[in-house]
Order: C-alpha cells, then sequence, then structure tokens
C-alpha cells in the first residue's frame, strides 16, 4: 500500500500541468468611463431625490438616501460615480429638510 502511494504522489507531481514558470498575473482589460454599464441605483437615486424635492414627499427622499449608499457601496469609477452620487444626495437631504421643516403645502394640515 505503501508502494502505491508514494509511486502515487511521485507521479502526481511530474504529471501536474501546472507550471510556475508559464504563469501569467490576471489583469484586467482597461475599459473606457463611456463603456461602464450604467449605475441604477445612482440614477434611481437621482429621480427619486428630485421629486422629493419638487413634490415635498419625505418616502422620496427618503428613498433616494438607501439608493446613494448601495450606489456608494457598488461605486466602480470614483469620479464620474461620485459627481452624480453627491448630486442625488444632496437633491435628498434638500428634500428632507423642506418635507420636515419647510412651509406647509397649500391644502396640507401640519399637526
Amino acid at each position: 500500500m505503501k508502494e502505491a502511494s508514494s509511486s502515487g504522489s511521485a507521479s502526481a507531481g511530474s504529471s501536474d500541468p501546472r507550471q510556475p514558470a508559464t504563469v501569467k498575473q490576471y489583469v484586467p482589460p482597461k475599459v473606457s468611463p463611456q463603456d461602464l454599464p450604467i449605475d441604477y441605483p445612482g440614477f434611481l437615486a437621482v429621480v427619486f431625490a428630485v421629486i422629493g424635492v419638487m413634490l415635498h414627499y419625505k418616502v422620496c427622499s427618503w428613498i433616494a438616501i438607501i439608493f446613494c449608499a448601495q450606489s456608494l457601496a457598488n461605486m466602480k469609477n470614483f469620479e464620474n460615480d461620485f459627481k452624480q452620487l453627491s448630486m442625488a444626495f444632496m437633491f435628498a437631504i434638500m428634500g428632507l429638510v423642506t418635507a420636515y421643516f419647510g412651509p406647509a403645502r397649500p391644502g396640507s394640515t401640519k399637526r
């Protein structure tokens, strides 16, 4: 039994297809910023933030902040994504401030 295991390990070592001399380091392909896929959470953050500011909907502003956090967690292209994300976050905060502390909308009662 010992002979079979020792000859098995010796043959496995000599017939191992991996050769350290031919290993190449993986380099991801370069992709231009225009060819990157659309950042849907970032886009939805902008849409909900603008709706929250324009219509004073608190729910839309909170949803925009959630999408901002998701987009921040999955950010691929820092420069382009950060500009869009910062704009969406500012709009969402602006919508929350105007919804909670701004003047009441006509026809609504503030409690």
